[in-house]
């Protein structure tokens, strides 16, 4: 009798021991996380040459408190960690390492930049601290291989570039094309997407290549210098500042040549206002969000719970300002990631979660375009539609085309 005691007091207690490590097992935390809050860092640029961009980290911020309102996520409240770099790669290294080594965050999402990202690319990756969603469409995010803590958001400045070439060459195949581009990675992707296309021929119908820096306080004289040459294409690398000015004097000028803009500057409250809506009529792009001022999204659904987080978290909010709709997508998407990992919250759960997602649509993305990623596909959007600036806003055209059908 007494053995068989012993027999089930030894079953009781193996029992006990299992279940404590199944409840131990079930949650994972890496500095960052617990049972109650989730850390994300957040670098961006509320001042400098790029501070048209700030109020991405603000739609950021907004958005993770509609989540703590709603009780969390998986539970955990976001505490949302976010500095200003003023665009200064410097700046960009003092505050990651300050995210990193002094607040201790989960993740750094959704920084601003190609040159100030690049700065911290490598110290992110040696201390496997994810990188995830840079606000940059430079392919190099998309580099699993070498750069396995780091992932870009939105489509890659060479898929547009790609698409753009493709659109020239059928709608004008004699074009004499100036490339006008900021003097970075940013600039040098869109001159590689346009040269994968044109290939052979690129030399005979780029007549010029012309680069300026961010920290020029006006462009006007590389635009007139480009009007010399002749072109009739203009393919324009600009961020918002730039482009405004760009369409400001291309008005001035009154040169008229088929107009590309770059999706990172077709904001209308940002660029087209300033610039001019008549100045910035019949500009070209392709894009993948849906502007909120468009009366065309007026009964979309995902419109709809957008304009009501606006409403309710950023009152007042220009909705002609297309980075809302962008930071919103971003943060709906870190939140899918974050629900996927569950009570699993290490960095590197959060990565492979970040490379699992599947069809994915956020409220502010065209319809048909889905965000998908894989172990070897650090690309989460890379399908695009051709549209115009008509009357103030923009109208798409054309078919959604993605990466592998756009070059």
């Amino acid at each position: 009798m007494r053995n068989k005691r012993l027999t089930l007091l030894a079953a009781a207690t193996a029992f006990a021991v299992l279940a404590t490590q199944s409840a131990f097992a079930q949650k994972k935390y890496d500095a960052g996380a617990s049972d109650t809050e989730i850390k994300i860092g957040n670098v961006e640029a509320y001042s400098g040459p790029a501070s048209a961009y700030g109020i991405i980290g603000k739609v950021e911020e907004a958005y993770f408190k509609m989540v703590n309102d709603q009780g969390g996520i998986n539970g955990r409240k976001i505490n949302w960690i976010s500095y200003d770099d003023g665009y200064s790669p410097p700046r960009t290294v003092e505050q990651i390492r300050k995210l990193i080594e002094s607040d201790e965050v989960l993740l750094v999402f959704n920084a601003l930049g190609t040159p100030t990202q690049s700065a911290v690319q490598k110290y992110q990756n040696a201390k496997k601290v994810p990188q995830l969603f840079v606000a940059t469409g430079a392919s190099k995010w998309n580099d699993p291989k070498d750069f396995p803590w780091s992932m870009g958001y939105q489509p890659s400045y060479r898929v547009e570039a790609r698409i753009f070439a493709k659109y020239i060459l059928k709608a004008k195949p004699n074009a004499k094309v100036a490339v006008f581009y900021q003097n970075d990675d940013f600039g040098k992707d869109y001159i590689a997407g346009l040269k994968d296309i044109f290939g052979a021929k690129a030399s005979s119908i780029i007549v010029a290549e012309e680069s300026y820096e961010t920290t020029e306080p006006s462009i006007d004289s590389h635009i007139v210098k480009l009007k010399d040459t002749g072109a009739d294409v203009l393919v324009d690398i600009t961020t918002p500042k730039f482009a405004a000015q760009t369409i400001k004097k291309m008005a001035e000028l009154q040169w008229k040549p088929m107009h590309l803009l770059t999706d990172v500057s077709i904001s209308i409250g940002a660029v087209m206002k300033p610039a001019g809506l008549e100045a910035s009529e019949g500009i070209l792009t392709a894009g993948y969000l849906k502007d909120a001022s468009d009366p065309q999204w007026k009964d979309d659904a995902g419109m709809k719970k957008f304009l009501a987080f606006i409403d309710k978290y950023m009152p007042g909010a220009n909705l002609a300002e297309l980075n809302l709709a962008y930071g919103y997508s971003a943060a709906q998407t870190m939140e899918q990631v974050l629900k996927q990992a569950g009570d699993n919250l290490t960095r590197e759960n959060v990565m492979k979660q970040a490379a699992s997602l599947k069809d994915f649509a956020p409220d502010t993305l065209i319809p048909g375009i889905k965000i998908n990623t894989s172990a070897t596909d650090f690309a989460p959007i890379k399908q695009l539609k051709m549209m115009q600036f008509k009357n103030g806003k923009w109208d798409f055209f054309g078919d959604i085309i993605g990466a592998e059908t756009g070059g």
